[in-house]
């Protein structure tokens, strides 16, 4: 964990828990459910809906919490496409903080849902609606303290940027590279705190982690494929392009990128173990040491999700072959979506699959290049104040560093040099995750107490050493 020893950073003892409130003042409640209420019921996906709505609507609100109209503004590169940036103006004694979250979602239909995908439903104890875990509530919170602070008079040491925005879950027309690319000054920042990521985890009803996300895998799509001149089903031939695809498919099915830890997933590891106990616990503690006990690794790769934090991966997604019932097939396609650990690329990967296929009459193309994303090292400001927010609200909840196994919009931040962070603030149960799927819902209290940690959280980010300290 480069460079992280919050013990000596005065910022992170300047807190008490009787310095700050344990509620949200009167109306904030009232105010988070409503703006969640009404980003849920705007469609936002990239199929039917328009994230230039859901960004006008905010706009609305925090010009009317008195907002001066050049402090937020709305930006459309394409009309169903837009993104919202926001900032609440500090002494400028230190560079801006980012505060990000996406506006769109992925599309959801009625009839695959128990309730109405785009209303807001309060029931059994969880808010019901697409977004609701991904990421609409993370908007609503930050939204809600915007409007708070901008209330409270409150003014921060250093510009406070709101950046909701676009095609973070597709399409052509992603809010952040776009922003990056044209509108740099905007969203310019000494790093970037991001609701997407960074997971708060619940197990069997216990709060357990407040993650860190702080590097995360690069998502690449490669196109197996395979031809031949076809012929009459009636005459089969040994060269049948679905039986030699799916030898290539077996081969990479079986195939094991090396394990390979990095400063994040070391940290994870150890962090983790001291949670766990038993021998899932000494698994960890042994593959976070430098040279890893393979009996471990071969443990702790029967969880998906470790397996996923400790090296590269590969899965085929999609199949697609022949074009008649009676005749041989001409072409046989197959997708295979890989996941790079931060530091690897493309060509490397597809040189890998190229050696693991074995088999020169099957194609391999990359789909989508793109260069790796660069991990963010550690941030001392933000752990320490993660560590003294977090036991405030949650004692005896964990800190804990983490690699995204899946991906986020600081895949585009990172490159460009801005160091970027999941923090999340909202626990979920990490046996029932439901985003992108049926019936997404968070539970009601732990949208609300996220609202008041990432109050808590920024205003220890933007206040030096001066605000909340104990009187001497």
């Amino acid at each position: 964990m480069k460079g992280y020893t919050p013990a000596i950073l005065p910022l992170a003892l300047c807190l008490t828990p009787t310095a700050l409130r344990a509620e949200p003042p009167g109306g904030i409640r009232e105010l988070a459910r409503d703006i969640l209420r009404e980003l849920v019921e705007i469609d936002t996906t990239d199929e039917a809906g328009s994230t230039t709505k859901a960004a006008e609507a905010l706009a609305a609100r925090l010009r009317a919490a008195g907002f001066p109209e050049n402090d937020v503004i709305v930006l459309t590169p394409e009309p169903r496409h837009g993104n919202l940036v926001a900032r609440l103006r500090g002494t400028g004694a230190r560079r801006p903080l980012l505060l990000l979250a996406h506006l769109d979602v992925v599309a959801a239909r009625r009839e695959d849902w128990s309730v109405d995908p785009f209303k807001l439903i309060e029931k059994d104890g969880y808010y019901y609606g697409r977004g609701t875990t991904d990421i609409k509530d993370g908007a609503a919170l930050l939204v809600t303290n915007m409007i708070r602070w901008k209330r409270e008079g409150y003014r921060p040491d250093r510009d406070l940027v709101l950046a909701l925005t676009a095609g973070e879950e597709g399409g052509d027309w992603d809010g952040v590279s776009w922003l990056v690319k044209h509108r740099r000054d905007l969203v310019d920042a000494a790093y970037c705190v991001n609701t997407d990521g960074g997971d708060f985890q619940l197990k069997e009803g216990k709060k357990r982690v407040a993650a860190v996300q702080a590097s995360e895998k690069l998502s690449l799509n490669y196109l197996l494929e395979t031809r031949d001149p076809g012929g009459h089903s009636s005459l089969p031939r040994p060269d049948n392009p679905i039986y030699r695809l799916a030898r290539a498919l077996q081969r990479v099915a079986a195939y094991e990128f090396p394990v390979e830890l990095s400063e994040v997933t070391r940290a994870f590891f150890e962090r983790m173990a001291t949670i766990e106990t038993g021998a899932l616990a000494a698994d960890m503690k042994a593959v976070a040491q430098r040279a890893a006990e393979p009996q471990a690794i071969a443990r702790l790769k029967t969880s998906a999700y470790h397996n996923a934090l400790l090296r590269t991966t590969c899965v085929a997604t999609r199949l697609d072959g022949g074009h008649a019932n009676n005749a041989l097939p001409q072409v046989a396609r197959a997708t295979v979506n890989c996941r790079l650990l931060p530091g690897h690329g493309p060509d490397e990967v597809a040189a890998t699959l190229r050696t693991v296929v074995a088999d020169d009459p099957v194609d391999i193309t990359i789909l989508n290049p793109s260069g790796p994303a660069p991990p963010s090292s550690l941030e001392p400001e933000l752990m320490a104040a993660m560590e003294r927010v977090v036991p405030s609200l949650w004692p005896g909840v964990a800190v804990v560093p983490t690699m995204e196994t899946g991906g986020t919009d600081g895949f585009h931040l990172r490159p460009a040099g801005i160091p970027t962070f999941g923090v999340s603030g909202v626990f979920i149960d990490m046996d029932d995750v439901r985003a992108h799927g049926k019936d997404e819902r968070v539970l009601v209290e732990s949208f609300h107490q996220g609202v008041a940690f990432y109050d808590r959280l920024v205003k220890l980010l933007s206040s030096g050493d001066q605000a909340f300290r104990i009187p001497r």
